[in-house]
């Protein structure tokens, strides 16, 4: 069996879960959604949800680990949310959230407007911060991965678009 499934999900205060056709899960921040899969028995007992293979298959185990980690992430987005935080190193790059659009100065003859899909928050603390918040945490992935994609970060001067927690490992430059 897998490991991952092993471990049972205990709801945390204020979320609700309705098994049927679909798993929703309704929280303070939200809801969302997901469909059931036939290789997997979810049970919901005292506020613990715990998830099984159906059969003794190889894709009924891969899909009761699958199943269990989308719907533990789901848990968290419903209660807490998620956050990326994205950095912009470079002179004069900026950005600018107005309403569901960010505006980002990235050093092309033109300005790019990125916008938002629905649930999705951002944030600029700082010219140079960009903080994308929301309760899907593949979407929120998603649309940092995009923005970052405008200008990912060079390898000689650093410039670009990154995350905060990324590394980028600087090239030394030809020598003549």
């Amino acid at each position: 069996m897998s490991r991952v499934a092993n471990n049972p999900i205990s709801l945390p205060a204020g979320v609700e879960v309705a098994l049927g056709a679909k798993i929703s899960v309704k929280g303070p921040l939200g809801s969302l959604t997901q469909a059931m899969s036939d290789d997997v028995n979810v049970a919901l007992n005292a506020g613990v949800l715990t998830f099984a293979p159906a059969a003794e298959s190889i894709q009924s185990n891969a899909m009761a680990g699958t199943l269990r980690a989308l719907v533990n992430n789901m848990v968290t987005g419903v209660s807490k949310g998620f956050e990326k935080k994205l950095l912009l190193v470079g002179v004069g790059y900026r950005a600018q959230a107005q309403g569901d659009a960010l505006n980002l100065t990235l050093g092309f003859s033109h300005p790019v407007v990125h916008k938002m899909p629905a649930g999705i928050k951002v944030e600029t603390p700082t010219q140079t911060e960009i903080l994308i918040k929301g309760v899907d945490r593949q979407v929120v992935g998603q649309v940092a991965a995009d923005v970052r994609s405008y200008r990912p970060p060079e390898p000689y001067k650093g410039k670009g678009v990154r995350y905060s927690d990324e590394v980028v490992i600087k090239k030394e430059t030809k020598k003549k």
